[in-house]
Order: C-alpha cells, then structure tokens, then sequence
C-alpha cells in the first residue's frame, strides 16, 4: 500500500460517512458505519501492506525509526481538503493493524451534533469544573470541540487545551486559543496542566481526567478562577462522582467531595445510537448541573445515589434532563426505535411504563 492509495482509501471513508477505519491483516479494510463494522469490496490486505500503512501514518521520525520493534504508537493524520484522522498503530499476532478515527476538518456546533441549547448556558460559565462524559467513542471529544467552538465564538478569553493526539483545529474567532499536545509539546497532562496556571488561561481544556495528579491539579485551577473543561469514561452523573473521588486515599475523599460540590458546574454525560433510518447515530444525553440539591449528593456519598430523581425534577428550571427523558423524547421525535431507546435506558422497564403515562 503506497500513499496514493492510502489517501483514495481515507477519503472514501470520509466520502461514505465513516467514523472509523481498520486495516488489518487477513481482511479487507473496514469501515464503522452508523456504529457497525463493514467490509469493503477490496483485495484483502498482507503483512506488508499494513506495514507501509504504518509507516506512512507514523509522523514522529523517533517512532518510524524504531518501526522494527514498535508495538504501539497514538498519533494524528491529514489529507489536505479531506480530512484529519487519529491515529493508533499497534501489532496483533506479529502484524501490523491500523485503526483510524475520522476528524473533520471544520469543527462541529451544538446544532450540527443534535446537542440542546442548555449546553451554550453552561460554557458561559466564568470559572469551576464542566465534565463530558460517556464510554469511549460516544462522541466526548466532539462535543467539547464544540463548546471550545462555542466560547471562541461569543467570548474574548485565552483557552488552552492540552490534548492527546489534537483533533479538531480551532483558529482564533474573539478567543486566542493554544494547542498543546502530547508528546510534541509537552509529556504528560498533569505537567501540562500545572504550567498552563502560569500561562494567563481563562479556559483550559484537559483531553481526559486519567489519574490523581491531573485531577487534583484540575480541581485547583477550577478553585483558583478558571473554567476548566475535561472528560471521563463513565455514564453518567453519580458514577462520575464516584470515580473522580475513588481516584484518592481514602482519608482524603471527604474533602475532594467538598471541593467538587463547590466547583463542579454541570456533567454531560452521553451515548450515541443508531438512528431510525440507519443513516448515521444520534445523541442521547443526561445533563447535570449544580444545584443545592445536586450539592449535597455530591457531598454525601450516601445520597450521592439520590441524584438523577434532582436531574429529572430540574428540567424546567434549570435545563437538566436524564437519560431516560432524552430517550423518551428522541422515540416519540422518531429518531430512534422504541427497542433501542428501551435497551439504552437506565431502567428499561420504567421508561415503557412512563411513556404510557406522558
């Protein structure tokens, strides 16, 4: 596989609607489609063609030069008027394989991801903690794109983001934006994140919240008047509670749940399912946002339980929604069949009950 059709590969997939692409050895190339895997009509691929795949989508000369013993290698790449794409290269069964995440080059509003309005109310937030979160590949990286987008647009602010690969390109609008990311421009996030509080940000966005020091370090710049944007990989509100505090000793988890309840300014938690007509996926949502209710689930672990039924009551004053209700109005706005809001729920057989009840 040489880089011609390498790049006429890429783009077909971007042409298709693709979010993902693999090349591995044994089968033809593959695309992810609404959310399924599907094999293209195309010569199955040999141990040197994902080889030379590799080697032209590893953009650190470092990495290429040790291509005889590399296992694995996180990275980004670009066809002009195409697209960009995020890379990772790793070896299976002594093989070569290529997954690639699609990036497009514009980056997404609220409106072209089907997000609510409510979201636009949370970035302008001056200062404390918003948190995406979900699985892996339900659309995290896309929606803080497009509140970066949303606060480049509207506000004169300095944002930082600290990213591992960049995806979305973001050029100045009424915000300067820099971009740093890792590897290239610094080695770690929570060394990022601890010299991005000496470097005039007003918004600072951290690709993920993986470890301690990168959370303790996020939750200071929140306390110390920043509006600090980040992720985790869980579903939603009071799993992300859980696992933000269950990341310290014990003896200090009391007090980083004080400091959430005082910091944490909403939690985005998302999945994305397939849509009726089998075209593309849609979003579903829970949003959190802080409340003196919210407050003291955060505080006490014991009612930390207790916070979605606060979630569903605040949807009219303060655009909170759950789970459950998004699914219930994305059925009954035939965007998704009742089987897959149903399996999607947090109590399947509560939300059949209460659509017969709405």
């Amino acid at each position: 596989m040489d880089e011609k059709i390498l790049n006429q590969l890429l783009a077909a997939a971007v042409k298709a609607g693709a979010s993902d692409i693999h090349l591995k050895v044994g089968v033809p190339p593959i695309f992810r489609m609404a959310g399924e895997l599907r094999e293209i009509k195309a010569p199955r691929l040999m141990p040197e063609d994902t080889r030379n795949a590799a080697i032209l989508l590893i953009t650190s000369d470092r990495a290429r030069e040790q291509i005889g013993v590399l296992k694995e290698y996180d990275g980004s790449y670009a066809i002009r008027d195409v697209g960009r794409f995020r890379v990772n290269v790793f070896r299976q069964r002594g093989t070569f394989e290529c997954i690639l995440r699609v990036i497009p080059y514009g980056v997404p509003t609220f409106e072209d991801l089907g997000l609510p309005p409510i979201l636009a109310t949370i970035c302008q937030e001056e200062r404390g903690l918003i948190l995406v979160t979900g699985v892996t590949g339900s659309g995290k990286t896309s929606t803080l794109a497009a509140m970066v987008g949303y606060i480049n647009s509207n506000f004169k602010r300095h944002i930082l983001t600290i990213e591992d690969p960049i995806e979305f390109i973001h050029k100045d609008i009424k915000s300067s934006i820099s971009q740093r990311e890792i590897g290239q421009d610094t080695d770690t996030f929570s060394n990022a994140l601890r010299s991005a509080l000496r470097e005039d940000p007003d918004v600072i966005l951290v690709g993920e919240m993986r470890d301690y020091e990168t959370i303790d370090i996020a939750l200071k710049a929140a306390e110390t008047g920043h509006l600090v944007l980040s992720t985790v990989h869980t579903t939603d509100a009071p799993k992300t509670i859980n696992r933000l505090v269950g990341v310290f000793p014990s003896d200090e988890q009391n007090m980083v749940r004080l400091r959430l309840a005082d910091n944490l300014r909403a939690s985005i938690s998302q999945r994305l399912l397939p849509k009726k007509d089998s075209t593309r996926r849609v979003v579903a949502l829970e949003v959190m946002r802080l409340t003196l209710s919210v407050q003291e689930c955060i505080r006490d672990a014991s009612k930390t339980p207790e916070m979605k039924q606060f979630i569903e009551g605040g949807r009219d004053q303060y655009g909170m929604i759950s789970f459950d209700q998004h699914l219930s109005a994305l059925y009954k706005a035939g965007l998704v069949e009742l089987h897959v809001a149903k399996a999607a729920a947090s109590n399947p057989s509560d939300f059949e009950r209460a659509l017969h009840f709405e």
